[in-house]
């Protein structure tokens, strides 16, 4: 097995080591939320730019790694009224107008935490590295295990390589046939979804933080 290592010092530095590092406020407002219903957070993630931003929220059951539909919407009247409280106090985390999402991961769905890798273990996923290590940036293989907080994936014509969880920058499981076969849906709906309308700041009421 190759083990990859950062050129210089320890790994620690080069960070993915959280939910989402680059929305740490937001994860931490969000994260309570998720909790009190029994739910894991997934991911916070802001993007878009003025007039399109969207606010998405990935979480799930621990028994079934999904959300219904009822899930989704109790999840996102919560966040929405923590948001709102915020605004009120005139301590809005967001500026502009924007788009609340709140879903479960998916089936392709990203690995954002340690145990993400250890429980998918067997399917294969694709993780980019936060730094390139040994000229490399993207590794694409089967996820072979987790043992501390090294995870091991096995990549074709390279074999077995290892790299701390700290090395990641982002993850995500592959569409293939055996992930079809071990995700089973909660419903045949297919809609596990809910979207607050984009709201004009300043407006008090839906969704609007």
């Amino acid at each position: 097995m190759k083990r990859l290592e950062p050129p210089g010092s320890g790994s620690e530095d080069l960070c993915m080591g959280h939910i989402l590092a680059d929305t740490p406020d937001l994860t931490a407002l969000i994260a309570p939320e998720a909790a009190a219903l029994g739910f894991d957070l997934v991911r916070v993630k802001l993007f878009g730019g003025k007039g399109d931003l969207t606010l998405q929220v990935m979480a799930e059951r621990p028994d079934t790694r999904q959300l219904t539909i009822e899930d989704c919407a109790d999840l996102s009247r919560r966040i929405s009224d923590v948001l709102d409280a915020l605004e009120a106090e005139g301590r809005d985390p967001i500026t502009e107008e924007y788009r609340l999402e709140v879903s479960s991961p998916g089936i392709d769905r990203p690995l954002t935490r340690l145990k993400d890798f250890a429980d998918w273990t067997g399917h294969e996923a694709r993780i980019v590295l936060a730094a390139p290590i040994e000229g490399r940036k993207v590794l694409t293989g089967l996820l072979k295990g987790v043992t501390d907080d090294r995870i091991t994936i096995y990549v074709q014509k390279h074999g077995e390589m290892e790299i701390t969880f700290a090395q990641v920058g982002t993850a995500k499981l592959l569409l293939t046939d055996a992930l079809i076969a071990a995700t089973r849906p909660l419903s045949l709906d297919g809609a596990d979804e809910i979207e607050d309308e984009l709201v004009p700041e300043g407006t008090e009421d839906e969704g609007l933080n």
